[in-house]
């Protein structure tokens, strides 16, 4: 039986997964990244993980998302790593897989294909799908499919400004920024958990939720979207997310959107991925070029 897989390097961990040309999942496989080891050591890990699960099954396809905005040769925007934006990641894969199709695709963007095929976005136009984990960004879904912008880099929210001076939105509004203002003492679940009782954990998760409900607001006003779906690692930290956005929301936008929950809320990059393998699979099926570089057609169109 022919498999595609489904890889997903994320900054604290790598899943893999291969599925059916339906897309049931057969086997999966997560391995924690070691960013202190760099980008080459992490790299190989999760490939030769990824490896381990396609021995003895003919492999159609390959999709493998990543945080940054990936390409053949290096990968824009991805810090999380040290030298994971120098690595010609495109390449690393043929080399990995030889002879088979391979995509490549940003992660949030991954997730919101999940969520808008077979999730908490299908029907929903404009919509929008908000990732918080390790960085921060959005996706956004318009004519019903996620949008690329010029150069693959629509919806990278965490590079917005804060105020003259004040850094970037993700340097307060993201689990690494939350781990930072710690000391790497906590993970951001330690510090939501902790801000009930702590004073000085409270004021972190205050300012998180003060930035990001600023940021949506305006985001929601200047989109006009009919939902916005959450997803990523911070959502296990939802109750406490949730009602502050929805109150915003409410406040200030003119016309509230839905703000919902993702039916895929810490794995809808790899089911995004998966699904994305079996296009490729699929002869010529192309969900819009928003999120591969074509390797199998020879061209980038990252």
């Amino acid at each position: 039986m022919e498999v595609v897989l489904g890889i997903d390097f994320g900054g604290t961990k790598i899943a893999a997964a291969v599925a059916d040309r339906s897309g049931g999942r057969l086997r999966e496989v997560t391995v924690p990244t070691e960013p202190a080891r760099g980008a080459r050591w992490n790299l190989e890990r999760g490939l030769g993980a990824a490896r381990g699960l396609v021995e003895g099954d003919p492999l159609a396809a390959v999709c493998a998302c990543t945080f940054g905005i990936p390409d053949t040769d290096r990968v824009f925007l991805a810090p999380a790593i040290d030298g994971w934006e120098q690595l010609a990641l495109g390449r690393e894969l043929e080399e990995a897989f030889p002879g088979v199709p391979v995509r490549l695709a940003t992660d949030v963007k991954a997730a919101a294909e999940a969520e808008l095929r077979h999730g908490a976005l299908a029907g929903y136009d404009p919509a929008i799908y908000l990732n918080l984990g390790t960085g921060l960004a959005v996706a956004i879904v318009a004519g019903g499919k996620v949008v690329a912008g010029a150069n693959g880099a629509a919806g990278e929210i965490g590079y917005s400004l804060r105020g003259r001076g004040g850094g970037t939105l993700e340097d307060v509004v993201s689990g690494t920024g939350l781990a930072r203002a710690t000391g790497g003492e906590l993970t951001a679940a330690e510090v939501f958990a902790g801000s009930i009782t702590d004073v000085r954990l409270a004021r972190l998760v205050s300012a998180f939720m003060d930035e990001l409900e600023l940021s949506l607001v305006n985001l929601a006003i200047a989109l006009d979207p009919e939902r916005i779906v959450v997803g990523g690692g911070m959502t296990r930290s939802w109750e406490r997310i949730a009602g502050p956005l929805r109150r915003s929301l409410k406040a200030h936008v003119p016309f509230e959107p839905e703000l919902v929950l993702g039916e895929f809320p810490t794995d809808a990059a790899l089911v995004g991925a998966l699904a994305l393998a079996a296009d490729v699979a699929d002869e010529g099926v192309d969900s819009g070029g928003w999120q591969t570089i074509g390797i199998d057609r020879g061209r980038s169109t990252a």
